[in-house]
């Protein structure tokens, strides 16, 4: 199985990379500039820059984008359209890195936890921003991706637990009544769905136990 994963420098994107070869996988780091993970395989090109024959000899990428900018947050679509054009009609598998803010917190899937009067106004550009790219995502049945959501708390520098629990659309708490998730965890959850293949066009939603 042959791996890219797009934005290896981010924390979550080196993680990702280093879990994927402590698995004896095959990696390729995507990055802008000089490489930071693991991966000894490197293609050093802006996302935005990448074209369908860059990706046609992968099994799956990952998608590791992240904006925080006012600015900068409409790319979390432009980018995801981007990657879907690319591997449009092709059995290449696209997972995403995405947000807890456009989980659901009832069974009728009426109400986001963005929408919940304790979510912080600061991120509600990013979860706004970032559920409108999944909702876009949702239209592409010509792409075999998959979304995956951490927890509510996801914690850069958490620890490596190696245990997870998988949920969907709606927000899972753990035993503890938690919505917690390390970035390492989360690596462990994205590297079992990218050898799995478990969830194609489903949004899934990872906590930590």
């Amino acid at each position: 199985m042959r791996i890219a994963v797009i934005c290896a420098n981010g924390k979550e994107g080196k993680l990702i990379v280093k879990e994927a070869i402590e698995r004896g996988l095959d990696v390729t780091a995507i990055v802008r500039g000089e490489n930071k993970s693991e991966a000894k395989q490197v293609l050093q090109k802006n996302l935005f820059e990448l074209t369908s024959s860059d990706l046609e000899d992968f099994d799956v990428v990952i998608d590791a984008f992240g904006a925080w900018t006012p600015e900068t947050l409409p790319q979390h679509s432009s980018s995801l359209k981007h990657l879907c054009d690319l591997v449009s009609g092709k059995d290449i598998r696209l997972l995403i890195v995405g947000g807890a803010g456009s989980l659901y917190v009832d069974s009728e899937h009426t109400t986001q936890v963005m929408d919940t009067p304790t979510f912080p106004d600061i991120f509600k550009p990013l979860a706004s921003n970032m559920g409108k790219a999944l909702n876009e995502l949702r239209t592409r049945k010509d792409v075999k991706w998959t979304y995956i959501s951490p927890a509510g708390d996801f914690q850069a520098d958490g620890i490596r637990t190696g245990k997870y629990i998988l949920g969907g659309e709606e927000l899972t708490l753990n035993s503890k009544g938690e919505s917690i998730i390390s970035y390492a965890d989360y690596a462990i959850a994205m590297i079992d769905e990218a050898v799995k293949g478990d969830h194609i066009q489903q949004r899934i939603s990872v906590v930590s136990e």
